[in-house]
């Protein structure tokens, strides 16, 4: 089976990396990855095919694309000519691969921006008759300004171009009509998938610090900002906490600002860490490292004692498939990830922070009270399904069987 998969990020990189853990998940099929936002360097197994549309990235506001051009009159010429791009590809890519599935990410319930070149292309795709479209979509959605309208545009759209609905969530978390309540309304199979993940390799933890040369009792700390577009403050606050932790708690950090991070970002973060390092008085030569990206970033939450990061949906699954405890600071943007993670608090799976808390001291305590405390206690059972992957696949497979056979 052919499955074509269409993926949109804007801002950071989960998306991306969620598309991609379900397209390894499709093993047994040839999988057509599309993406169109900024390129995302990640290893592609040999059943995924990737094609890139021409890139558009959107501000940390989601209102607009980011601008390339400062005379407003050609930059509304260039978004034109991007989108009439975009939309010649994709639908020239449908008719190339001619898919017995076509997965969209996301719209309609978000994504509207890109209705230019989806919606031709799933009327498209519904006039071949050879499968289902489904819509691929995270556990919760950001609040709109008017509901209402909201509401009935997702609704004519996914009643009038999908066949099929897969959540990535554990409804005991989180139940989507929390956020859409009109779910009932919808005349596509809906199926509840668990949360979406690329779980730890096993081992991979304990070899990543062999390599790394970290003792079995010296503690790890991992620091990242996701995409890198935004968060570069909290990688920057662990840097600095960090200083201030290893005098009277020694452990290695390692520092990653997202691969979308502007240049001076990383240079300032690795200056800042390249000064620390050389506090002899403190003795903390050498015990923070810092980088852009790391393809091996499950490896190293499995190995790590703590992580201080945003609260996006990629990072926060990771860190309870490696079971390992993270201090993260919602982005505010939206309700989307201070719920998710209030949530995820009270089962003791990670703790929130607050702006306030980004003072290197006060951080520097809480980092030391979280490896103190899960050095004594394990991490529990949080109970949350993490099989996404896996359940999306069979939902696809079930779909496209059920569609093949009907009359």
């Amino acid at each position: 089976m052919k499955i074509l998969h269409y993926s949109q990020h804007v801002l950071g990189v989960g998306h991306f990396f969620r598309s991609l853990a379900l397209a390894r998940a499709l093993a047994d099929h040839e999988v057509v990855m599309v993406s169109g936002g900024s390129p995302v360097d990640a290893p592609l197994p040999d059943h995924v095919e990737h094609r890139l549309l021409p890139p558009l990235m959107m501000d940390a506001e989601f209102r607009n694309f980011v601008p390339q051009e400062q005379d407003p009159e050609e930059e509304k010429a260039r978004i034109e000519r991007i989108e009439d791009e975009r939309r010649k590809s994709l639908l020239a890519i449908l008719e190339d691969t001619r898919p017995d599935v076509f997965v969209v990410e996301l719209f309609p319930f978000g994504r509207k921006r890109f209705a230019f070149e989806l919606v031709p292309a799933l009327e498209q795709f519904k006039a071949m008759g050879r499968g289902p479209a489904v819509c691929s979509v995270r556990d919760i959605l950001v609040e709109k300004s008017d509901q209402a309208k909201f509401e009935k545009r997702v609704l004519r759209w996914m009643n009038e171009l999908f066949d099929g609905l897969m959540i990535h969530s554990d409804p005991d978390l989180v139940r989507f009509d929390e956020t859409f309540p009109r779910m009932n309304e919808m005349r596509a199979e809906i199926g509840y998938t668990g949360y979406v993940v690329e779980e730890p390799v096993r081992g991979a933890g304990a070899a990543l610090r062999a390599e790394l040369g970290i003792a079995p009792k010296e503690p790890l700390i991992v620091a990242s900002a996701g995409g890198g577009a935004v968060g570069q403050d909290i990688v920057a606050a662990a840097v600095a906490a960090s200083a201030r932790l290893a005098p009277r708690l020694p452990h290695r950090l390692f520092a990653f600002t997202g691969p979308f991070a502007e240049e001076s970002s990383l240079d300032a973060l690795c200056a800042l860490a390249q000064s620390t390092n050389m506090d002899k008085e403190n003795n903390t030569t050498g015990h923070i490292h810092c980088a852009r990206f790391t393809n091996r970033f499950p490896a190293f939450l499995d190995a790590a004692e703590l992580s201080v990061s945003m609260a996006g949906y990629n990072t926060t699954m990771a860190l309870l498939a490696a079971g390992t405890y993270g201090l993260v600071m919602p982005f505010d943007q939206n309700r989307e990830q201070r719920m998710r993670a209030t949530r995820l608090e009270t089962r003791g799976a990670l703790g929130i922070l607050d702006p306030a808390d980004l003072e290197p001291d006060r951080l520097a305590q809480r980092m030391e009270t979280a490896i103190r405390t899960h050095r004594m206690h394990e991490q529990p059972d949080h109970g949350i399904r993490l099989d996404g992957a896996a359940q999306s696949a069979r939902f696809i497979e079930q779909l496209a069987a059920s569609f093949r056979g009907r009359p």
